[in-house]
């Protein structure tokens, strides 16, 4: 019966129903059914979805960053050192807590007035995060996620220099040994792909773009680690790996993992118009670059031409022209 109901009504995701079913909500016959029971034909079924219930976790008001909000959606820019969902040992403070007092129109997630977590990123990690405001919206970009029709783009900064670019494509699932932890060596798995260019080189590190094609857990974090280019900062995937020089200083400047969540594009559910949001590099970020491309050797004058000297203030653009 879940099944059915399932493909009836699409804008609910399948544990919707399940739940649904489970708190007496749905009747056959006129009766109260559980969701394995098998429809022979002919039944009536009635479906009553209850008026969303208050959140449990509690409006916050804490600093966040919108690139963009309409009717169906937020996309955020999510800060270092926030958790984006309320769990064991983060009680408070997470990104929920913040949007439950900064977005007003909720229409309900879940049977609960509570904003629709699409995906995640990890605390450490900054970023474009994208957010549902109904169920309708959950449930097409879930769909979305799951057959890569969300393009989603990352800065990293990485430990050595990797080849110019790159395709990491591997099997996927939990270190069989430290099961906190991912990792692409494995028999049996998810299929996972990540496809990189190196946009500055410097001397111990460099600046990379990542294109995510799939969205396993710690993915990025995981096969750059195990290509040999870990990122600067990831205590996780990353402590066997000692930075020297400028590297070692930006690592300590920045003080987390040093990745960032760039670039996000994907087509809205309601309108079907492609938004294309990024997310600024943030101040931490872009000061361990200003460190680091500071070390960088100033270019070579042409014969009988002094050097050139470098503005005072000058920044370089992270990234380039797409």
């Amino acid at each position: 019966m879940d099944q059915y109901l399932a493909r009836a009504f699409p804008d609910l995701t399948r544990s919707r129903i399940h739940g649904l079913i489970e708190a007496g909500h749905v009747l056959a016959d006129g009766q109260p059914a559980k969701p394995a029971r098998r429809l022979r034909g002919g039944e009536l079924l009635v479906l009553h979805v209850p008026a969303p219930v208050p959140a449990v976790p509690v409006a916050e008001e804490l600093p966040l960053a919108l690139l963009h909000e309409d009717r169906d959606l937020v996309v955020v820019d999510k800060a270092a050192g926030m958790v984006v969902h309320p769990g064991a040992g983060h009680a408070s403070g997470t990104l929920v807590n913040a949007l439950l007092h900064r977005v007003k129109d909720l229409a309900g997630v879940g049977g609960e007035l509570r904003p629709g977590i699409v995906h995640r990123l990890d605390k450490d990690t900054t970023g474009c995060l994208v957010v549902a405001k109904n169920e309708q919206t959950l449930v097409a970009l879930q769909k979305a996620f799951k057959t890569r029709a969300v393009a989603k783009t990352y800065l990293a900064l990485v430990h050595g220099v990797p080849p110019a670019e790159g395709r990491i494509e591997t099997l996927y699932g939990r270190h069989p040994v430290h099961r906190q932890r991912f990792t692409g060596k494995v028999k049996e798995g998810k299929s996972a792909i990540t496809v990189y260019r190196v946009l500055e080189a410097f001397d111990g590190a460099a600046l990379v773009e990542v294109d995510l094609l799939t969205g396993r857990t710690h993915q990025i974090r995981v096969h750059l680690s195990e290509a040999g280019h870990p990122l600067l900062g990831d205590a996780l995937y990353g402590a066997g790996r000692k930075a020297k020089g400028a590297a070692a200083e930006a690592q300590e400047r920045l003080g987390r993992q040093a990745l960032h969540a760039w670039r996000l594009s994907f087509a809205h559910p309601r309108t079907h118009k492609v938004l294309k949001l990024e997310a600024p590099v943030p101040a931490d970020l872009e000061a361990a670059l200003t460190l680091l491309r500071a070390t960088l050797p100033a270019p070579a004058a042409p014969p009988g031409k002094p050097a050139p000297r470098k503005a005072a203030g000058a920044r370089r653009t992270t990234g380039r022209t797409r």
